[in-house]
């Protein structure tokens, strides 16, 4: 009996066990054992650094937008469409592979945002937030009961996704992108002039907060935490600064509306996606102002005087980061883990979509990048992490093969990362030395 139970210990060692998951802030050394999880042979099909691998996890689910893991290394898919009449899907792994092996779904609405915050998991459609009662493993109790705390919220069928994060301080944060792209009298019209003041900030055009205990809440209950804001898809609440940090989509057609300003090759560089840092009240400069991160300089909107030349937004906040120009950043998450080398504790990932309107330069981003951060700064360029998610030379919003949508980080501290093409979940491991 000895002889066997010492054989069966080298045999899980060997299979690698004793290496065990973590909490989505590090490690967690009361959970039990679980398997060592390898890499795809060809890493996915995704181009890392050194001692970093990829596996997918599941695919053809559906337009996969925003993802969260729980505690047991579950993954809750938000979809932006239904797929068999529900609209988030859970992704379980029994066989501890990395692979799912059992797809189950919930939930009658399609939409992006989804989280997890303590004992709840939070979803979103475009015009409403719900939230499911958690078990002490992080499993919905119930999927038919969803408890909606907030209904209302503006749906004008351009920039209607709702992406929500909380603080620590029982507060959920929803932005509401603006149904325009620069506050034109007649919307991507050459020649059009903004309007002033520009109506969408009175009820979009950047992000607002509600409490995230308190059911039944409409539109009208919520305040606008931040203003000047086209749309956000990618936010997360930074924990070092505690604070709310957000990816803007920036504006379109500068040439296209206004060609005698601007050239076509400024169309593809300009404005800059922007990572902004948030407290209650600030104000970015939507519509009036776009950031230039040549001159790197907030720019007077040519619908309200600008001329590619003069400055403006003297009361607008300054971007933390600035990103090329139309990458389309659709997630953001602060990494906590401890799986990853040290430079990359509690830096920033971004997921970029990609582009299409870069003409006549090549579409650019369809990947995810990350910045170094310290003590809740920015403390060094960027850098592309992920590549390859396109799978072409020659891409293209038709031609990409997958385009990165959302993020989330694993209880081991591995990172997930969403494609709303093809709807494959990914997952990147670190294994090297």
């Amino acid at each position: 009996m000895k002889k066997a139970f010492q054989i069966l210990s080298l045999a899980m060692i060997l299979s690698g066990y004793g290496i065990s998951h973590a909490k989505a802030s590090g490690d967690d050394p009361k959970k039990k054992p679980a398997k060592t999880v390898a890499a795809d042979a060809d890493n996915a099909g995704l181009k890392l650094p050194t001692g970093f691998g990829a596996l997918v996890v599941a695919e053809n689910i559906g337009r996969a937008r925003h993802i969260v893991v729980n505690k047991q290394g579950d993954v809750y898919v938000k979809l932006t469409g239904r797929v068999n009449g529900k609209g988030i899907t859970k992704l379980h792994d029994a066989d501890g592979d990395g692979k799912a092996d059992q797809i189950t779904g919930f939930g009658q609405y399609g939409g992006t945002g989804i989280t997890i915050k303590n004992g709840y998991l939070y979803a979103s459609s475009d015009e409403e937030v719900f939230r499911y009662k958690l078990d002490d493993k992080e499993n919905v109790i119930d999927t038919t009961k969803a408890e909606k705390i907030i209904s209302g919220l503006i749906n004008r069928r351009q920039h209607e996704s709702k992406s929500i994060v909380l603080d620590n301080n029982g507060s959920i944060y929803v932005n509401i992108g603006a149904y325009s792209n620069s506050c034109q009298e007649r919307d991507r019209q050459a020649g059009s002039l903004g309007r002033t003041p520009c109506p969408i900030l009175d009820s979009a055009g950047g992000i607002w907060q509600f409490s995230a205990d308190k059911g039944g809440q409409t539109y009208g209950d919520g305040v606008r935490y931040a203003t000047g804001l086209r749309n956000v898809v990618g936010l997360d609440w930074n924990q070092q600064a505690n604070q709310l940090f957000v990816m803007q989509h920036g504006r379109d057609d500068l040439h296209n509306i206004f060609p005698n300003l601007f050239t076509e090759k400024d169309n593809a560089e300009l404005p800059a996606e922007c990572m902004y840092a948030l407290k209650k009240g600030d104000n970015a400069g939507w519509p009036y102002i776009y950031y230039d991160p040549f001159q790197n300089k907030k720019m007077q909107a040519p619908e309200y005087g600008g001329d590619g030349k003069k400055e403006g937004g003297k009361d607008a906040i300054d971007p933390v980061v600035a990103f090329p120009a139309h990458l389309a950043p659709n997630a953001l998450l602060f990494y906590t883990g401890n799986m990853f080398p040290a430079k990359y504790k509690n830096g920033a990932f971004v997921a970029f979509h990609g582009s299409w309107n870069r003409a006549p330069l090549p579409q650019e981003g369809y990947y995810v990048v990350f910045v170094p951060f310290e003590n809740g700064k920015p403390s060094g360029k960027w850098e592309i992490f992920a590549n390859g998610f396109a799978g072409v030379d020659n891409i293209t919003p038709r031609s990409a093969l997958h385009r990165p949508t959302g993020l989330a980080q694993g209880p081991d501290g591995s990172l997930y990362v969403s494609d709303d093409q093809k709807g494959t979940i990914y997952r990147i491991v670190y294994n090297g030395k």
